[in-house]
């Protein structure tokens, strides 16, 4: 198919004048047509008419691509109704005018882009100048606590805090503090303006050091940089309201309050972790008690016991009617008594001797949440019975018990195994995996060996099961 033969067509086009807006191409002006007033006027030796080439036309219409003819009609109807919305929202308004209201909506458009970017920058200046204080952000975001200034312990820390809060007395009772000019002047007076900045000064140092005791009493750990930025907005604040007089805070009595900051959330953090550590010992001490009750009272049944079969023994002697086969099965019965008691005073002794538990709780923590412990009781569910007590909803289920001669070592380790597992990575006392109690016993299998006798997979939940059909 050969290409459309094209001509080319001379014409005028309407010129326009330096300040008016520039008409479609094509534009003839109507009848009684007058420029806008507002336009400004045209030079004196303007022509307003030029010889313009019009663009080359298509001797012939090309087809259209995807469709030719068909589905033209619906097309051309589409596109008039277009034109009809254009025409009513023109309001009968000439192609001058139109062009005038485009060009006003161009500088318009200009203008409101140029505002918006104008409030993006403020906003942006106003976030930055602004410190989050609010408790479940900072929460989200806090980490393992990192100390600031490392000491041994909470005493150390309260008295390392006791001398910078004598150190900021000190620079309060000696004006090192907040500082300002020594040259200005009141009604020609050096003396008046000395005591205007002094007075200044004092009013600076109260709002400065009312915000910074505000931030040592409400102190948490985790809000430290928070409290260390309010201090920051504090100190900027003072520069702004006292430029005149030069007033500001002094460097070095900023750094120590904020010293007095860090100390203080070091103190807590410190404080709450000797506290946990004591929890735990205790909750050691009461154990290590309920293991050594039953160890006593193991062996006072085995000793009241074994004085029985003496008794009995000693009588059949001294009857003389008694035959081999019932002395020889008293005796038997006192070496067993004695074995026992031997065991028991055995297993006292060794203090890393016990059974290693594997539990779960599946209305408590869900599924696949397991707790792996240690227990010297000479009954073991003694103390998963204690562990689902009032504190949980739901009694633990036990997936394993395996005594082993070290109990300890073998828990430290399936901890180990498990340390990614943690749920609480920060208290390492809290014994919880994210991990199913089939994988636990493949775990355990390796490790264990032969002390692996019995084992549950599937935890029973009686209750649990209970309370969730009651509730359907």
């Amino acid at each position: 198919m050969s290409a459309p033969r094209r001509v080319s067509v001379s014409e005028f086009r309407f010129n326009s004048p330096p300040g008016w807006p520039v008409p479609p191409h094509g534009w003839k002006p109507p009848q009684e047509w007058q420029p806008d007033p507002s336009w400004p006027a045209p030079p004196a030796d303007w022509q307003f008419w030029v010889e313009d080439a019009a663009p080359a036309v298509p001797a012939q219409i090309p087809e259209r691509k995807g469709g030719g003819l068909f589905g033209g009609k619906k097309r051309l109807e589409e596109e008039n109704v277009q034109l009809r919305e254009w025409v009513e929202r023109l309001g009968g308004m000439d192609a001058m005018s139109v062009a005038a209201m485009t060009e006003a909506m161009h500088v318009e458009h200009a203008g409101l882009r140029s505002a918006i970017g104008e409030a993006r920058r403020r906003l942006r200046e106003a976030e930055q100048g602004i410190v989050r204080t609010e408790e479940t952000i900072l929460l989200q975001e806090v980490g393992i606590y990192d100390y600031r200034h490392p000491l041994s312990d909470a005493v150390a820390y309260k008295e390392e805090l006791a001398r910078v809060k004598a150190r900021i007395k000190d620079a309060a009772r000696e004006g090192r503090a907040v500082v300002g000019t020594t040259t200005w002047q009141v009604n020609g007076s050096a003396a008046e303006g000395r005591k205007m900045v002094r007075d200044f000064s004092k009013l600076m140092l109260r709002a400065y050091n009312a915000e910074a005791d505000n931030c040592v009493r409400t102190m948490r750990p985790y809000k430290l940089q928070s409290a260390i930025d309010r201090l920051e907005k504090v100190v900027e604040t003072i520069v702004k309201l006292g430029r005149t007089m030069n007033i500001h805070v002094h460097p070095e009595y900023h750094r120590t309050r904020v010293r007095e900051l860090e100390l203080t959330a070091d103190y807590l953090a410190k404080q709450e972790q000797e506290k946990e550590l004591i929890r735990a010992q205790r909750e050691q001490q009461r154990e290590e008690e309920a293991a050594r009750r039953d160890f006593e009272r193991e062996k006072s049944r085995l000793r009241k016991e074994e004085a029985h079969y003496r008794s009995a023994l000693a009588k059949l002697l001294k009857n003389g009617a008694a035959s081999a086969e019932s002395v020889a099965e008293l005796k038997g019965k006192l070496e067993e008594i004695g074995a026992a008691v031997a065991d028991v005073e055995s297993r006292e002794a060794n203090v890393r001797a016990g059974y290693v538990y594997v539990i779960s709780n599946l209305g408590a923590f869900g599924e696949n949440v397991v707790k792996i412990g240690m227990t010297r009781r000479l009954e073991p569910e003694d103390r998963v019975r204690e562990l689902g007590d009032a504190s949980v909803p739901f009694r633990f289920d036990t997936h394993a018990l395996i005594f082993s001669e070290d109990a300890v070592g073998l828990e430290g380790r399936l901890h180990t195994e498990l340390s990614d597992r943690r749920l609480n990575k920060v208290n390492l006392r809290r014994e919880f995996f994210r991990a199913t109690p089939a994988e636990v016993r493949a775990l355990l299998q390796k490790i264990a060996g032969q002390h692996l006798l019995e084992y549950r997979d599937t935890a029973e939940a009686l209750e649990w099961r209970q309370s969730s059909s009651t509730q359907l």
